[in-house]
Protein backbone atom coordinates (compact mmCIF):
# COMPACT_ATOMS: atom_id res chain seq x y z
CA UNK A 1 0.00 0.00 0.00
CA UNK A 2 1.59 4.09 -1.02
CA UNK A 3 2.19 5.61 2.29
CA UNK A 4 -0.32 7.54 3.05
CA UNK A 5 0.12 11.66 2.15
CA UNK A 6 0.17 13.95 4.71
CA UNK A 7 -2.50 16.93 4.12
CA UNK A 8 -0.80 20.08 2.87
CA UNK A 9 2.77 18.39 2.05
CA UNK A 10 1.91 17.29 -1.17
CA UNK A 11 1.23 20.66 -3.06
CA UNK A 12 4.35 21.57 -1.83
CA UNK A 13 6.53 18.28 -3.14
CA UNK A 14 4.68 17.81 -6.15
CA UNK A 15 3.79 21.03 -7.93
CA UNK A 16 4.97 21.70 -11.23
CA UNK A 17 6.63 17.77 -10.83
CA UNK A 18 7.21 16.70 -14.36
CA UNK A 19 4.73 13.64 -15.47
CA UNK A 20 7.77 11.53 -16.47
CA UNK A 21 10.63 12.51 -13.64
CA UNK A 22 12.90 9.27 -14.01
CA UNK A 23 16.28 7.50 -15.14
CA UNK A 24 16.90 5.02 -17.71
CA UNK A 25 17.13 1.68 -15.84
CA UNK A 26 16.08 -1.84 -17.32
CA UNK A 27 17.89 5.24 20.15
CA UNK A 28 17.51 8.00 22.23
CA UNK A 29 20.13 8.48 25.09
CA UNK A 30 23.17 8.98 22.84
CA UNK A 31 25.85 11.85 23.63
CA UNK A 32 24.01 15.25 22.29
CA UNK A 33 25.92 16.28 18.89
CA UNK A 34 26.67 20.38 19.51
CA UNK A 35 25.21 22.40 17.67
CA UNK A 36 28.29 24.96 16.53
CA UNK A 37 27.51 27.61 19.30
CA UNK A 38 27.32 24.98 21.34
CA UNK A 39 30.55 23.45 20.20
CA UNK A 40 32.65 27.05 20.75
CA UNK A 41 31.15 27.00 24.58
CA UNK A 42 32.55 23.49 25.26
CA UNK A 43 35.55 24.52 23.86
CA UNK A 44 35.77 27.24 26.26
CA UNK A 45 35.25 25.26 29.00
CA UNK A 46 37.66 22.59 28.45
CA UNK A 47 40.85 24.62 30.22
CA UNK A 48 38.92 25.44 33.17
CA UNK A 49 38.11 21.70 33.29
CA UNK A 50 40.91 20.43 33.21
CA UNK A 51 42.69 22.96 35.65
CA UNK A 52 40.21 21.64 38.38
CA UNK A 53 40.92 17.94 37.24
CA UNK A 54 37.71 17.13 36.11
CA UNK A 55 36.23 16.05 32.62
CA UNK A 56 34.93 18.31 30.11
CA UNK A 57 31.08 19.13 31.17
CA UNK A 58 29.04 18.88 27.78
CA UNK A 59 26.55 21.77 27.21
CA UNK A 60 23.19 20.47 27.68
CA UNK A 61 21.31 21.08 24.03
CA UNK A 62 17.47 22.78 25.16
CA UNK A 63 14.60 22.59 22.14
CA UNK A 64 11.98 25.26 22.29
CA UNK A 65 9.72 21.74 22.74
CA UNK A 66 7.34 24.12 20.38
CA UNK A 67 4.78 21.88 18.33
CA UNK A 68 5.01 23.19 14.73
CA UNK A 69 3.46 22.49 12.34
CA UNK A 70 3.79 22.62 8.03
CA UNK A 71 3.69 26.79 7.30
CA UNK A 72 4.93 27.38 10.95
CA UNK A 73 6.76 30.65 11.71
CA UNK A 74 9.32 31.93 14.07
CA UNK A 75 12.17 31.32 16.35
CA UNK A 76 11.10 27.67 17.02
CA UNK A 77 11.90 27.00 13.24
CA UNK A 78 14.71 28.82 12.71
CA UNK A 79 16.36 27.07 16.06
CA UNK A 80 14.63 23.79 14.00
CA UNK A 81 16.20 24.87 10.61
CA UNK A 82 19.76 26.02 12.49
CA UNK A 83 19.91 22.90 14.50
CA UNK A 84 19.63 20.30 11.70
CA UNK A 85 22.22 21.99 9.05
CA UNK A 86 24.59 21.47 12.38
CA UNK A 87 23.58 17.76 12.30
CA UNK A 88 24.50 17.63 8.54
CA UNK A 89 20.93 17.96 7.35
CA UNK A 90 19.66 20.30 4.73
CA UNK A 91 16.94 22.34 5.47
CA UNK A 92 17.59 25.51 3.75
CA UNK A 93 17.83 29.21 5.08
CA UNK A 94 17.28 29.32 8.29
CA UNK A 95 14.61 31.66 7.58
CA UNK A 96 11.75 30.69 10.24
CA UNK A 97 9.20 29.60 7.64
CA UNK A 98 8.46 26.14 7.68
CA UNK A 99 7.99 24.99 4.28
CA UNK A 100 8.50 21.84 1.46
CA UNK A 101 12.29 22.11 1.76
CA UNK A 102 12.65 21.84 5.87
CA UNK A 103 10.11 19.04 5.42
CA UNK A 104 12.37 16.91 3.65
CA UNK A 105 15.21 17.36 6.19
CA UNK A 106 12.40 16.17 9.04
CA UNK A 107 11.63 13.66 7.63
CA UNK A 108 15.32 12.41 6.56
CA UNK A 109 15.89 13.14 10.66
CA UNK A 110 13.22 11.40 11.56
CA UNK A 111 13.74 8.02 9.48
CA UNK A 112 17.44 8.32 11.15
CA UNK A 113 16.06 8.80 14.57
CA UNK A 114 13.13 5.52 14.50
CA UNK A 115 10.15 8.21 14.28
CA UNK A 116 7.59 7.64 11.68
CA UNK A 117 8.02 10.60 9.31
CA UNK A 118 5.63 13.40 9.93
CA UNK A 119 5.07 17.28 8.91
CA UNK A 120 4.82 17.55 12.69
CA UNK A 121 7.88 18.32 14.85
CA UNK A 122 6.62 17.51 18.41
CA UNK A 123 7.50 16.03 21.95
CA UNK A 124 9.71 12.93 20.24
CA UNK A 125 11.08 14.55 17.62
CA UNK A 126 12.69 18.11 19.98
CA UNK A 127 13.98 14.89 22.41
CA UNK A 128 15.75 13.20 19.21
CA UNK A 129 17.05 16.72 18.07
CA UNK A 130 18.56 17.02 21.89
CA UNK A 131 19.93 13.60 21.71
CA UNK A 132 19.92 12.70 18.13
CA UNK A 133 21.04 9.49 16.58
CA UNK A 134 24.22 9.10 13.94
CA UNK A 135 22.68 7.66 11.03
CA UNK A 136 23.61 3.76 10.78
CA UNK A 137 27.10 2.78 9.20
CA UNK A 138 25.70 0.57 6.02
CA UNK A 139 29.42 0.27 5.20
CA UNK A 140 32.07 -0.43 8.33
CA UNK A 141 34.98 -0.81 6.22
CA UNK A 142 34.13 1.89 3.40
CA UNK A 143 36.30 4.26 2.10
CA UNK A 144 36.18 7.87 4.20
CA UNK A 145 34.34 9.33 1.21
CA UNK A 146 31.71 7.24 0.03
CA UNK A 147 27.57 7.67 -0.16
CA UNK A 148 25.44 5.25 1.25
CA UNK A 149 22.11 4.79 -0.17
CA UNK A 150 19.70 2.89 2.58
CA UNK A 151 16.49 1.87 0.59
CA UNK A 152 14.72 0.56 3.86
CA UNK A 153 14.65 4.07 5.11
CA UNK A 154 15.31 5.75 1.73
CA UNK A 155 17.94 8.08 3.17
CA UNK A 156 21.03 8.73 1.42
CA UNK A 157 24.08 9.84 3.76
CA UNK A 158 27.26 11.20 1.89
CA UNK A 159 30.60 10.66 4.25
CA UNK A 160 33.46 13.08 3.56
CA UNK A 161 36.71 12.03 5.42
CA UNK A 162 34.91 9.58 7.69
CA UNK A 163 32.21 12.40 8.66
CA UNK A 164 28.66 12.07 7.44
CA UNK A 165 28.83 15.67 6.13
CA UNK A 166 25.27 15.59 4.16
CA UNK A 167 22.02 13.00 4.97
CA UNK A 168 18.76 13.32 2.89
CA UNK A 169 15.78 12.23 2.29
CA UNK A 170 15.37 10.05 -1.11
CA UNK A 171 12.85 8.11 -3.16
CA UNK A 172 13.98 5.18 -4.72
CA UNK A 173 12.61 2.95 -7.60
CA UNK A 174 9.03 2.41 -6.98
CA UNK A 175 9.34 -1.57 -7.91
CA UNK A 176 6.37 -1.14 -10.38
CA UNK A 177 7.39 -2.40 -14.15
CA UNK A 178 6.31 0.02 -16.84
CA UNK A 179 6.37 1.03 -20.15
CA UNK A 180 6.29 4.58 -21.11
CA UNK A 181 6.01 5.97 -24.47
CA UNK A 182 8.14 8.89 -25.22
CA UNK A 183 10.06 10.84 -28.09
CA UNK A 184 13.94 10.55 -28.21
CA UNK A 185 16.11 10.67 -30.78
CA UNK A 186 14.01 12.16 -32.88
CA UNK A 187 11.00 9.69 -32.84
CA UNK A 188 8.64 7.86 -30.79
CA UNK A 189 10.05 4.80 -28.66
CA UNK A 190 8.63 2.99 -26.20
CA UNK A 191 10.39 1.94 -23.08
CA UNK A 192 9.98 -0.64 -20.67
CA UNK A 193 11.69 -1.76 -17.49
CA UNK A 194 11.55 -2.95 -13.77
CA UNK A 195 11.43 0.33 -12.26
CA UNK A 196 14.39 -1.21 -9.98
CA UNK A 197 17.28 0.39 -7.70
CA UNK A 198 19.47 -2.59 -7.65
CA UNK A 199 21.41 -2.62 -4.54
CA UNK A 200 25.16 -3.67 -4.85
CA UNK A 201 28.98 -1.46 -4.60
CA UNK A 202 29.30 1.39 -7.63
CA UNK A 203 31.30 3.89 -8.09
CA UNK A 204 30.16 8.25 -9.08
CA UNK A 205 30.71 8.19 -13.32
CA UNK A 206 29.53 10.84 -15.63
CA UNK A 207 26.92 13.87 -14.44
CA UNK A 208 25.56 16.89 -16.33
CA UNK A 209 24.88 20.45 -14.62
CA UNK A 210 21.34 21.60 -14.36
CA UNK A 211 17.90 20.00 -16.44
CA UNK A 212 19.09 16.72 -18.31
CA UNK A 213 16.81 14.99 -20.32
CA UNK A 214 16.63 11.37 -20.45
CA UNK A 215 14.13 9.37 -22.30
CA UNK A 216 12.02 8.65 -19.03
CA UNK A 217 12.21 12.24 -18.12
CA UNK A 218 13.82 15.45 -16.49
CA UNK A 219 16.68 14.99 -14.10
CA UNK A 220 18.20 17.78 -12.50
CA UNK A 221 21.95 17.66 -11.47
CA UNK A 222 22.22 14.03 -12.21
CA UNK A 223 25.59 12.33 -10.88
CA UNK A 224 25.05 8.76 -12.61
CA UNK A 225 26.62 5.80 -10.64
CA UNK A 226 24.98 2.53 -12.26
CA UNK A 227 24.56 2.69 -15.83
CA UNK A 228 21.53 5.05 -16.35
CA UNK A 229 20.64 5.32 -12.54
CA UNK A 230 21.68 8.82 -11.08
CA UNK A 231 21.28 10.91 -8.11
CA UNK A 232 19.40 13.59 -9.12
CA UNK A 233 17.08 16.28 -7.74
CA UNK A 234 13.34 16.17 -8.84
CA UNK A 235 9.88 18.26 -8.16
CA UNK A 236 8.68 15.17 -6.54
CA UNK A 237 10.55 13.24 -3.45
CA UNK A 238 7.68 11.10 -1.84
CA UNK A 239 7.68 9.00 1.06
CA UNK A 240 8.09 6.02 -0.78
CA UNK A 241 9.79 4.77 -3.47
CA UNK A 242 8.37 6.44 -6.96
CA UNK A 243 11.05 6.43 -9.47
CA UNK A 244 11.71 4.43 -12.35
CA UNK A 245 15.19 3.46 -10.58
CA UNK A 246 16.89 6.45 -10.08
CA UNK A 247 17.94 7.95 -6.53
CA UNK A 248 15.54 11.53 -6.45
CA UNK A 249 16.35 13.99 -3.69
CA UNK A 250 15.30 17.08 -2.70
CA UNK A 251 16.17 20.12 -4.91
CA UNK A 252 18.13 22.00 -2.82
CA UNK A 253 20.28 19.08 -2.12
CA UNK A 254 20.69 18.58 -5.63
CA UNK A 255 21.89 21.72 -6.22
CA UNK A 256 24.97 21.34 -3.32
CA UNK A 257 25.56 17.60 -4.14
CA UNK A 258 28.05 17.80 -6.98
CA UNK A 259 30.06 20.54 -5.09
CA UNK A 260 30.54 17.37 -2.49
CA UNK A 261 30.49 14.28 -4.63
CA UNK A 262 33.11 13.92 -7.18
CA UNK A 263 33.69 11.10 -9.85
CA UNK A 264 34.91 7.67 -8.98
CA UNK A 265 33.66 7.96 -5.51
CA UNK A 266 31.95 4.41 -3.66
CA UNK A 267 28.26 4.39 -4.06
CA UNK A 268 26.80 1.46 -1.69
CA UNK A 269 23.00 0.60 -2.18
CA UNK A 270 21.69 -1.47 0.40
CA UNK A 271 18.83 -2.91 2.08
CA UNK A 272 14.84 -2.93 0.79
CA UNK A 273 11.51 -0.92 1.26
CA UNK A 274 8.71 -2.78 2.97
CA UNK A 275 5.48 -0.74 2.17
CA UNK A 276 2.98 -0.79 4.89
Amino acid sequence: MVARRLPGVAALLTAGAVVLTGCATGAEGDRPVLSPGASALAAAAVPNAQAAGAAPATPAVTAPRKTLKLGAKGKSVTWLQKRLTGLGYRPGKADGRYGGTTLAAVWAFQKVNGIRPSSTVARRTWEALEAPKAPKVLVPDGKPTRAEVNLTKQIMVLYVGGEAKLITHVSSGSGVPYCETATWQGRKQRFCGSATTPTGDYRTTWRASGWHKSYLGQLYNPIFFNGGIAFHGALSVPLYPASHGCVRMPMNVAQVLPGLLGKGVPVHVKGRFRRA
